[in-house]
């Protein structure tokens, strides 16, 4: 997870005209700075691949598979990290295809250029480093966006406002797939001590479970699958929604 909005504000919940929903109130904040969380990836991005990286490559491949991309499509990803799932898009597309990734981390970056380079495929992807939140691209310039754990990574009132320029940038039936993690089992013992653990240190716990389905559909997507996963006891989903 590697691309953050603006700074969260403390607190659970908000008045109406926020911009969250009624179910954000039980969704932890994010309360790190984006100058904190661009400092902290920086500063892990040559180990990121031998730690977290190791955890999400099982989930992170089967998002890509649900999402199907072929031949010949333009496809974006929002905070790319280390570049595994580029060079995964990058081969799916071919040489007629596109391939943009947006990311936060200029550390990100660099490992995601030798990693494409080292493929043979650095000439087929345009990388940035820079917020998502206010995307350089043209309306309808994709055919499909991808999110690996960083969609989670947003504040709550955030979430809808990246969602809806994703929405721009997708062409009409563009498809957007998201692997994150998830509240939608709230209850479970150990999700509630990795909220708590993600409220006590933001700063190495930065990830925390969101509603993606709900989330998803709220900012007009039409749901194509959905599927909840276990990862490590944490609940996930992947879901793939289309702009109609």
């Amino acid at each position: 997870p590697h691309s953050m909005g603006e700074e969260g504000a403390g607190g659970l919940r908000v008045r109406c005209g926020s911009g969250m929903s009624s179910d954000d109130h039980t969704v932890s904040r994010v309360t790190r700075t984006k100058a904190e969380a661009r400092n902290t990836y920086d500063r892990i991005s040559r180990i990121y691949d031998f730690s977290a990286g190791l955890f999400e490559r099982r989930f992170r491949n089967q998002a890509l598979e649900r999402l199907a991309i072929t031949r010949g499509e333009s496809v974006l990803e929002i905070g790319f990290g280390t570049g595994q799932c580029l060079r995964q898009i990058a081969e799916s597309v071919g040489a007629e295809g596109r391939v943009c990734g947006i990311d936060i981390s200029a550390g990100m970056l660099a490992v995601s250029e030798k990693r494409l380079a080292k493929a043979g495929l650095l000439e087929r992807v345009e990388l940035r480093c820079e917020d998502a939140m206010e995307m350089p691209y043209q309306d309808a310039e994709f055919d499909a966006v991808f999110l690996s754990f960083a969609l989670e990574l947003f504040d709550s009132p955030e979430i809808p406002k990246l969602l809806a320029e994703i929405r721009r940038v997708l062409r009409p039936h563009g498809r957007l797939g998201v692997v994150s993690l998830s509240r939608e089992d709230g209850d479970s013992t150990l999700l509630k001590l990795y909220e708590w653990a993600h409220e006590k240190m933001p700063r190495y716990v930065d990830c925390r479970p969101i509603y993606v389905e709900r989330s998803l559909a709220k900012a007009g997507f039409e749901i194509r699958s959905v599927e909840k996963v276990s990862l490590f006891g944490l609940p996930g989903e992947i879901v793939v929604g289309a702009k109609p």
